[in-house]
């Protein structure tokens, strides 16, 4: 079996001080396997959102451990956990998060800057990583000329310029139509087939369902249950 890509051990998470202190994860475990797309899914509350931010090292669990690559973050300070997140981690939003007065390509080479790639071979994987999700000739285009969806597609192509091993996103559909769900849930689906890469997708949208190779579900910050994916979405999602 494929070694994990990124997991949580037993993770607990208070959030809040005092009287309004809130326990947001009660011991959830859950790893993320290369070569798979696993959705995350729960209602408003349940603490998939906790979770993906713990998995991604944007929060640190009360107790419990974080592993990125086989390896324990619990040590890590916040220099450490930033180089993680910058090398091994790609995220993608509901809202895309794209400069304005960039480019596609200057917006996916932005990933590459930070980690102090800036020659001409960062020009290049931005560009192919701009053409893996179909936007080979947008790559001069700004956000605000692009759809919604293939904002999101250079959103993605972001995520994976660096070759992060675990892909992150946060309910990547959900200010999206129909047809443009469908369409980044195919090129997420694409993405998840490397098996050094794994694809983890919070999200309460069912219409997605089918696209999973495995569905873990959470409520009240606790796992209650998981199964395997595997339909065909083009029939099942109700995107037609």
């Amino acid at each position: 079996m494929t070694a994990p890509v990124i997991e949580a051990i037993d993770t607990v998470k208070f959030l809040g001080d005092g009287a309004a202190q809130v326990q947001a994860l009660k011991g959830v475990s859950l790893a993320v396997t290369g070569g798979e797309l696993t959705l995350l899914m729960g209602p408003s509350g349940s603490g998939k959102t906790t979770l993906l931010s713990i998995l991604g090292c944007m929060l640190t669990p009360t107790s419990g451990m974080v592993r990125v690559g086989g390896r324990p973050t619990t040590d890590a300070d916040p220099e450490a956990l930033a180089k993680i997140r910058r090398e091994q981690i790609g995220f993608v939003f509901q809202s895309y998060h794209l400069f304005p007065t960039l480019t596609a390509l200057d917006n996916v080479r932005l990933a590459l800057d930070v980690r102090g790639e800036n020659s001409h071979r960062a020009r290049q994987k931005s560009k192919e990583a701009l053409a893996t999700v179909g936007l080979a000739l947008k790559m001069s285009s700004y956000p605000r000329e692009l759809s919604g969806g293939e904002q999101q597609r250079v959103a993605i192509a972001r995520a994976i310029v660096g070759n992060a091993s675990a892909i992150l996103a946060d309910e990547p559909t959900a200010a999206l139509d129909s047809e443009n769900g469908h369409a980044i849930m195919e090129v997420l689906a694409e993405i998840a087939r490397n098996r050094r890469r794994g694809v983890l997708v919070v999200t309460h949208d069912p219409r997605i369902v089918p696209f999973a190779d495995r569905i873990v579900r959470i409520e009240d910050g606790k796992i209650i249950g998981e199964e395997r994916g595997g339909a065909d979405p083009k029939i099942e999602a109700g995107y037609s």
